[in-house]
């Protein structure tokens, strides 16, 4: 994988499995007793939910009634519920600077500048990369609005395009924040790049527990040649992790920004302990339904991550 030296640390990082904060261990009778302590190891499963109507506006004032959750198919008793969860934000924002989206960059900087302006507060952090031919850190995690303006005057170009290695590193820096994990992704989808795979990429956006926001950027919406894989690629991320994937088109980037600060904004938190393991399954698929139907004619529509993974990262 190539990968900038600015950004090595990332490859040190112990990766974190996708489940949350561990139950207090439970111990059993004292040493004197001849018998065994006894362990529980379970462990909070943490999913962060969005609920939108047709229009795409989020929906606020749902209770946790509302919500039912399965894990495996089997239904999980909801052990924690927040609604408009104030959790900190870890944000990083990659940008491709490689050359097919090159003539954007202007455009996407303002966006993005007006966009850490509006959204960030003072318990959230941005980290700012750039992706072209490889993968570097402007700016680490940061609360800082000043010196992201900065690294956003000062992102590099390259002819090719890191893509999967961009979203790994960002998913293996964000595994070890607390709170809500976000990676927004500006890119046109192309990887021309030979490192990790896209299969390798979703998988730690998963164990991460990051949700990806897409902001697809094509040169030409009616090009017969452009990258349908790599957009594609950049939809299911978002749709797997609980995300959004958008499309940019003329003078639209502000309004998507917009967009994603609002999704951020109205999202619950619901935390379950599951009741049911299978011992030999590493992925647990994560369904989370409405109790009650939507309005007929406005439909809701739930986003969160489809799973986890229940073991440590290989």
């Amino acid at each position: 994988m190539r990968l900038h030296a600015l950004i090595t640390i990332f490859a040190l990082a112990w990766p974190v499995a996708a489940q949350a904060q561990p139950a207090p261990e439970i111990y059993g009778p004292p040493t004197q007793s001849p018998l065994p302590p006894i362990r529980v190891n379970v462990h909070l499963v943490n999913v962060f939910v969005t609920v939108t109507d047709a229009n795409g506006s989020p929906v606020a004032g749902l209770d946790q009634d509302d919500f039912a959750v399965a894990e495996d198919g089997h239904p999980q008793k909801i052990a924690f519920f927040e609604r408009d969860t104030g959790l900190p934000l870890s944000i990083v924002m990659a940008i491709d600077t490689s050359g097919s989206v090159h003539k954007d960059l202007s455009i996407e900087k303002s966006a993005a500048r007006n966009f850490v302006h509006a959204l960030l507060r003072p318990v959230d952090q941005m980290d700012l990369m750039d992706f072209n031919s490889d993968v570097r850190e402007v700016v680490p995690f940061t609360n800082s609005i000043r010196r992201i303006d900065s690294g956003l005057e000062n992102l590099a170009t390259g002819p090719a395009t890191a893509l999967y290695d961009a979203i790994y590193l960002a998913s293996q820096s964000l595994a070890q924040r607390r709170g809500r994990k976000v990676l927004v992704l500006i890119s046109d989808g192309g990887n021309t790049v030979k490192g990790a795979d896209y299969p390798q990429a979703l998988e730690q956006a998963l164990r991460g527990e990051v949700m990806v926001y897409s902001i697809i950027d094509l040169p030409i919406m009616a090009d017969a040649g452009r990258d349908t894989a790599g957009e594609h690629a950049m939809i299911t991320l978002s749709e797997q992790t609980g995300g959004k994937y958008y499309y940019a088109e003329a003078g639209n980037l502000d309004a998507i920004f917009r967009k994603v600060s609002e999704d951020l904004r109205t999202q619950y938190l619901i935390g379950y302990y599951p009741t049911r393991r299978i011992a030999d399954s590493q992925f647990r698929a994560i369904n989370v339904t409405l109790t009650k139907p939507s309005t007929p004619g406005d439909p809701y529509v739930i986003r969160n991550r489809t799973g986890y993974y229940a073991n440590a990262s290989p």
